[in-house]
């Protein structure tokens, strides 16, 4: 299989992101269901349950924003005994602890500020490492990859949730044209930023997915790698094993 250059140019807008998601945090949720069609919930549910096939997990959710996957881990899986979310964005953080705390489970899960690319965990920490919709976020895709690759343990499973592109034609070309027009707008009008949900498209666009993104997994170690894809693809789920 051929191999992906790991070497990728930064985006520049990329390294202050989490300021943006700050600025629309009190309309995230809000959001989230409403531009979906309320298919993300369904989303992060098929995630959780593809965590590894063992009980007593202890998780890291990366780029975890106002919770909600972290909180799917634990609620959906019925497998997992802590996790830790990890974000840039304080106010996010903020939203997510609050959920948190309402759920009973500060106890169980902790939200620390931090950024994916240099996780600040020890070497095997981890059963599983997740991220949704934030790994196009990152400035280094493949730091981040191999950061999320040290952490676990021996058989843990990094699992990524992303957007993608639909292979069919009509669908793809559809899914294009309210990615480019309806979207921003319907975003804008909401959260109140006009950047925000132009950025989303444009980073969606452009960034890996399908095999290539696979290739980028591969490329920082992960094996038995594959794509579950979602909604006629309008959203992939990334899964690969840390063996050794």
């Amino acid at each position: 299989m051929k191999k992906s250059d790991p070497a990728q140019k930064p985006v520049p807008e990329r390294r202050d992101v989490w300021k943006m998601f700050d600025r629309v945090a009190h309309r995230y949720d809000l959001l989230n269901r409403t531009l979906s069609f309320g298919r993300d919930v369904r989303w992060r549910r098929h995630l959780a349950q593809l965590l590894p096939p063992r009980n007593e997990l202890e998780v890291l959710d990366l780029a975890t924003g106002t919770g909600d996957l972290l909180l799917s881990l634990y609620t959906d899986s019925g497998r997992v005994v802590s996790g830790v979310g990890l974000d840039m964005a304080g106010r996010m953080l903020e939203i997510a602890r609050a959920k948190v705390r309402d759920r009973g489970l500060s106890d169980r899960l902790a939200l620390i500020r931090a950024d994916a690319s240099t996780i600040p965990f020890m070497s095997a920490s981890f059963d599983a490492v997740t991220i949704a919709f934030g790994i196009r976020n990152v400035v280094d895709v493949p730091q981040a990859l191999s950061e999320m690759h040290r952490v676990l343990k021996p058989g843990g499973r990094c699992l990524i949730l992303e957007f993608s592109l639909p292979r069919n034609r009509i669908i793809r070309a559809a899914y294009l044209f309210y990615f480019r027009y309806l979207l921003p707008r319907i975003g804008a009008i909401v959260s109140g930023d006009n950047y925000a949900y132009s950025y989303l498209n444009e980073t969606v666009e452009t960034f890996p997915y399908g095999q290539q993104f696979c290739d980028l997994m591969e490329d920082a170690g992960f094996e038995a790698v594959r794509g579950h894809t979602l909604t006629f693809g309008v959203a992939t789920i990334y899964e690969g094993t840390k063996t050794a």
